[in-house]
């Protein structure tokens, strides 16, 4: 492997609750009661606008849903960071993939600016060649575009790239783009990887390493 790719939320970071407060806080902006925090966990992943459609419902006009969404990248944008984590075992893995020489890049549907205020905050955007989130290109995941852009600029192949993340959009993603897929099953929505199931299929983020690497034997199920 040459280019590992990343998804954000549910693979490299445990953002939930943080989002499930922004949606909330949203939905209070709008006159509406809060939603369970596993229905917002279950929205999350096509980006920001799709999940405040969701998040508002099918009643909801356009000019609500704009209204809402305007909200809700305001609030994020100052509460990024209350909750959100590292996922065990991500600093370490990175570490080693990064003193290995391999190509790291995140590609999420989460808007850019809030995605590198995260990494920044973690201490791990030093570790990205490359970050692009869903406004970074006229289409977001599954498009295959951002993994082509990818490959372009970090003199990658699609048979030694790798796409990692935790839904079915990411699987989706790396089938698009003809690159192979890693699921993690310890993410937002694990149940989506047996609909599109991954060439590769972790519990633990420090098994990306295992795998990739020479020096311990791999532990992950094909």
């Amino acid at each position: 492997m040459r280019l590992l790719i990343f998804d954000l939320d549910g693979t490299l970071i445990d953002s939930r609750l943080d989002l499930a407060h922004a949606v909330n806080a949203t939905r209070a902006f709008m006159g509406l009661p809060p939603l369970e925090h596993d229905r917002v966990y279950s929205y999350v992943g096509n980006g920001a606008p799709v999940l405040i459609r969701r998040a508002l419902g099918a009643q909801a006009s356009e000019a609500q849903v704009q209204t809402a969404l305007d909200f809700f990248l305001r609030y994020y944008r100052e509460h990024p960071l209350d909750h959100t984590q590292l996922y065990p075992g991500v600093r370490e893995t990175l570490d080693r993939l990064r003193e290995a020489n391999l190509g790291l890049a995140v590609l999420t549907n989460k808007p850019l600016r809030i995605s590198r205020i995260i990494l920044e905050g973690l201490g791990v955007a030093d570790h990205f060649a490359r970050v692009y989130g869903g406004d970074s290109f006229p289409e977001k995941k599954p498009h295959p575009r951002g993994i082509l852009s990818l490959m372009e600029e970090l003199a990658s192949t699609p048979g030694r790239t790798l796409m990692v993340g935790d839904s079915a959009v990411d699987i989706q993603t790396a089938r698009n783009a003809g690159v192979r897929s890693c699921g993690v099953t310890y993410g937002f929505q694990p149940e989506t990887l047996l609909a599109d199931p991954p060439d590769l299929r972790i519990d633990r983020f420090e098994e990306i390493a295992d795998w990739i690497l020479p020096d311990r034997p791999p532990q992950g199920r094909i």
